[in-house]
């Protein structure tokens, strides 16, 4: 199944290559039958990242706003929330919190959804013809037990970045293999500039965007599809490979510098890094595209320019590894679901979501968009997103560990890495606790639905 799989991925999702057409949004019909008897109130936080509030306020602008106008009897009371999660996982366990409740992937969705803290949408998807907007595979993302509690939102994969400028002022090409990086890497390290502008000081899950990469792009994804279905186990020798070649060019002072430099740099810094030539490549998410250009060019102080290639693998195929960067489900205490999933409905619907991904920036949640719909994107954006169509088409995609990991494992994977990088443990051992934990949620069912694979011999 695996071409089935891949098409059924990503080429219902975005770009030229989807050219499906959408219904028209509709007003909400639930929503305003609750509001003729008073009116409602949903609130619906919005993180705030470190670049700032501008993404955020004009999802507020170009969606909410737009909604509140159309919608009689309910109004949606956005809140720019910094450390979102953070603040939203508290709130919620003391049972409080916003009626739209949001997480930053399925792993997360799981142990809420289990103590009773989100609502169960499976009624509202079939009411309200979720399947008929999402991508077929999508919704599985968001089932625990059986039943769906969350929708993704944000499709995302992670990519190189490269300041194309310092590349061309010393003659280097972009690495088409893992060996080539890592070779290209002692060279950029030889000439005084950093391999890789990396930390993680203000998110310290970023640790794992690196360790999925490496497991993926080193292992293979057929290894990792296996290891995930529980068909291996993570302590074969091709993780391991993966973990300590990680380890190396941690240690080699390629991500940041250094350790102490990696553990305490900020995202502004280590972007300002890379646009000025200091830093000459990073990984991360499709997520930082919008902002990229804000660290190149005249206005940024340089004469810099910039590009994106997909991380390069061990077989030198591209791989792109599939994520969902937010999910959105309702709060078990909401006093008003109806409107709730009304205004998800809304929020979800191919309009909204190009206008998000056009005005905004915002990733798109793997819903049908048309070409029309599209116009106007950054060609690096649209050259991220269409390698990732053709991945998953030709099976060629990699698994994210906040998507599809279960929620103690994706933690672990994190956080006790750290402990391999001081050298307190080995590879081996660290990936012996990762087989002991992720063993013990596979049997107790917490492992998010993986698509089916069909794995090359």
């Amino acid at each position: 199944m695996r071409n089935a799989t891949g098409k059924s991925l990503f080429l219902l999702v975005i770009l030229s290559l989807v050219l499906a057409a959408c219904a028209p949004a509709a007003a909400p019909a639930l929503a305003g039958e609750a509001g003729a008897a008073e009116p409602i109130k949903l609130t619906h936080w919005i993180g705030v990242g470190t670049g700032g509030s501008e993404q955020a306020e004009c999802t507020i602008a170009n969606v909410v706003e737009p909604y509140n106008e159309m919608t009689e009897g309910v109004t949606v009371e956005t809140v720019l929330q910094p450390n979102v999660w953070e603040a939203m996982r508290t709130a919620v366990a003391g049972g409080g919190g916003p009626d739209i409740v949001t997480t930053p992937g399925p792993s997360f969705v799981f142990e809420m959804a289990k103590s009773g803290q989100l609502l169960p949408l499976s009624d509202y998807a079939e009411q309200l013809g979720w399947a008929d907007t999402f991508a077929p595979w999508a919704l599985s993302l968001g089932l625990v037990e059986g039943e769906l509690y969350s929708v993704p939102h944000e499709l995302e994969t992670l990519i190189l970045y490269y300041n194309k400028t310092v590349f061309e002022e010393n003659g280097w090409t972009p690495p088409a293999t893992f060996d080539e990086m890592v070779a290209l890497s002692q060279q950029i390290a030889d000439a005084g500039i950093i391999p890789f502008a990396h930390t993680n000081g203000e998110w310290r899950a970023a640790n794992e965007w690196f360790i999925g990469e490496f497991l993926n792009h080193v292992s293979g994804p057929d290894n990792v599809y296996l290891a995930l279905t529980g068909q291996k186990p993570w302590t074969d020798p091709e993780f391991v490979e993966a973990i300590d070649l990680l380890t190396d060019m941690q240690l080699n002072g390629w991500f940041m510098g250094g350790l102490d430099r990696y553990y305490t740099g900020t995202d502004d810094e280590r972007r300002v890094m890379l646009g000025d030539g200091v830093a000459a490549m990073t990984i991360e998410g499709t997520w930082a595209l919008d902002n990229m250009s804000n660290y190149f060019g005249e206005a940024a102080g340089n004469n810099n320019e910039w590009d994106v290639i997909a991380v390069p693998s061990v077989t030198g195929e591209d791989i792109y590894d599939l994520g969902i960067g937010s999910t959105y489900s309702i709060n078990a205490a909401s006093p008003n679901p109806d409107a709730a999933a009304e205004f998800l409905t809304y929020y979800f619907s191919p309009e909204s979501q190009a206008t998000l991904l056009v005005e905004c920036g915002v990733a798109p949640a793997p819903v049908t968009l048309t070409e029309e719909q599209l116009t106007g994107l950054d060609p690096r954006f649209a050259k991220a997103f269409a390698g990732l169509t053709q991945a998953s088409d030709e099976g060629n995609y990699g698994y994210t560990t906040w998507t599809f990991w279960p929620p103690k494992s994706d933690v672990y994977i994190y956080e006790e890495i750290e402990k391999v990088w001081a050298g307190q443990i080995t590879s081996e051992q660290y990936l012996q606790g990762l087989q002991d934990l992720f063993q013990e949620e596979l049997e107790a069912g917490d492992i998010p639905p993986i698509p089916e694979r069909e794995v090359s011999s």
